[in-house]
């Protein structure tokens, strides 16, 4: 059964809408705290709530806090903090669960919350179940319910210190410390004007980086707003204008990562976890010699993997589907394409600073420019579209769109494939046509989208 609430990373929708708004979040704290105190956490045990710099995140976030605390559990806030990094501190502070208030890399005006458990992963689709199940019925707790009744400022300056810790010195202890690691690198960075502004830049620095930025204003109204993961082109421009040996974009909430390299050339997801997977096979260091992708990953992933001596292992599109798989094949990288690298000896979750710190590793073991470690991958021609839908059916009950995909698919051949999934956050049909003829692939794609529009078009 679909889920109503719940979509590929939490929920998530426009703020004063009929899902996110303070009414729904208390009841939605009080369900997730009933939920836990049914597995067995015992009452008062604290949970972590940390959120982006949305504007609207304050009282969302006293909101869920107040039903959390009606469900019999402590709502403890650590304030403004990626969510790599509340997931790090639910998973070390002995939390009973975490939430964070955050829309990712939606516009300022959406927002919505995901949930960790008490060692620190997101929730499968059955606990989302049984919380969804929690709320039937369920009446708002009272406004009256007291928010956090504590806030840890500690947490931003814990996950600087963990972080800044990853990379390896060039020198002893006593001949500069950590700020050695990344000396007389110049390095880009784009915190989306969200989560990660305060905590990115501070690592780099802290590591010796000159760092240069932009979408670091944390105003609340221009998160994601024409800088970030979803608009990189203006971070390649900056690394072009000042020099930097790369740059990095992340998201709203700091989970998504993506690179560009010295020449101003942007990297993928896939990208980057082909570069990281063939690096550590050719020195034995990747866990079972198995990279975890989702099904967005280009086939050229798996060619380069399996070239170097590994092997791809994919799943549904979401990066809790990742993390479970790396858990299950006892693996320790994965990823999307869209810039969630998970690296397991790390972090629970996505982490686009951690991720950017391991490819700067390989830059410093290999000594080559990241415009070079990025032929790693050669990529298949592939085409994708995202289009906006009135709703969203079952797809085969579709017949046009079932009859474009066949089409599709018999004049790829074996070498090609075709995905249609609907998005699990927004109203959209994501189409991907990936073969080795970019002519074909294009024509594919071309098809589906006018069997899309015949039978979905919005409005």
């Amino acid at each position: 059964m679909k889920p109503r609430y719940f979509g590929t990373d939490g929920v998530r929708g426009p703020y004063g809408g009929p899902v996110v708004n303070e009414t729904f979040l208390r009841r939605l704290g009080a369900a997730a705290a009933r939920f836990f105190q049914a597995r067995g956490a015992a009452r008062g045990t604290e949970v972590l709530l940390g959120r982006d710099s949305r504007a609207s995140g304050p009282a969302l976030e006293a909101a869920a806090a107040a039903g959390i605390a009606a469900g019999g559990m402590v709502p403890v806030s650590l304030g403004i903090l990626p969510t790599p990094a509340v997931a790090r501190a639910v998973c070390r502070g002995g939390a009973a669960f975490g939430a964070v208030i955050t829309a990712s890399h939606n516009p300022a005006a959406d927002n919505g919350i995901k949930f960790f458990g008490s060692g620190g992963m997101k929730l499968d689709e059955a606990a989302e179940a049984e919380i969804e199940r929690e709320l039937e019925g369920m009446a708002a707790p009272s406004e009256a319910v007291s928010a956090p009744r504590a806030v840890r400022p500690e947490a931003v300056r814990e996950y600087i210190a963990a972080v800044s810790r990853l990379l390896p010195l060039e020198h002893g202890p006593g001949e500069g410390g950590s700020g050695v690691a990344l000396a007389g690198w110049t390095i880009a960075i784009d915190t989306a004007n969200g989560a990660a502004c305060a905590t990115s830049p501070a690592v780099l620095q802290a590591l010796g980086a000159s760092v240069v930025a932009l979408g670091n204003e944390p105003d609340g109204r221009h998160i994601n707003a024409g800088v970030g993961t979803e608009h990189p082109e203006k971070l390649c421009a900056l690394v072009r204008k000042s020099g930097a040996r790369l740059g990095l974009a992340q998201d709203g909430d700091g989970d998504r990562g993506l690179l560009c390299d010295e020449r101003g050339g942007l990297l993928d997801g896939d990208e980057i976890l082909t570069l990281l997977a063939v690096h550590a096979l050719r020195h034995g260091r990747l866990a079972n010699r198995t990279l975890v992708v989702t099904v967005q990953s280009n086939l050229g992933v798996d060619a380069a993997v399996e070239a170097a001596g590994g092997r791809v292992v994919r799943t549904p599109v979401g990066d809790r589907h990742v993390a479970a798989r790396m858990a299950a094949e006892g693996a320790v990288l994965g990823g999307e394409s869209s810039g969630h690298i998970i690296c397991g000896e790390v972090s629970t979750t996505g982490d686009g600073l951690v991720a950017a710190l391991k490819v700067i590793e390989v830059m410093r073991a290999t000594g080559q420019p990241l415009s070079e470690l990025r032929h790693a991958l050669k990529k298949y021609p592939q085409a994708t579209a995202a289009l906006v839908v009135a709703a969203q059916p079952p797809l085969e009950t579709l017949p046009a769109v079932q009859a474009a995909i066949r089409e599709t698919e018999a004049d790829l051949g074996a070498r090609g494939r075709v995905l249609v999934r609907y998005s699990g956050t927004e109203p959209k049909i994501r189409l991907l046509v990936e073969g080795p003829e970019a002519d074909r692939v294009h024509a594919g794609l071309a098809r589906l989208q006018r069997a899309v529009r015949a039978e979905l078009a919005a409005g």
